[in-house]
């Protein structure tokens, strides 16, 4: 129930955002200012990846503390062909 309240919360920020970028005044590029962007590093626990976090630290489940290492991305990853 936690992951479908997650992803829902995660899909309506991501429509929000998305209407929310779309410029409703004509500004030209000239005057626009670009900001750089970071990105965020997540790290999550390599027992319980249900546990995530936006510092590295130890992992706050009873009886584990294994220290947190950044979450990477499963798309990047190649699948093994046979």
């Amino acid at each position: 129930m936690k992951k479908v309240m997650l992803m829902a919360i995660a899909v309506l920020l991501s429509g929000v955002t998305a209407f929310a970028n779309n410029p409703t005044t004509l500004v030209s590029d000239t005057t626009k200012t670009k900001k750089a962007t970071t990105a965020k590093v997540i790290y999550t626990c390599p027992m319980h990846t249900d546990v995530v976090s936006l510092k590295p630290g130890k992992c706050p489940k009873p009886n584990c503390g294994m220290t947190m290492v950044k979450k990477t991305d499963l798309k990047k990853k190649t699948s093994m062909k046979m």
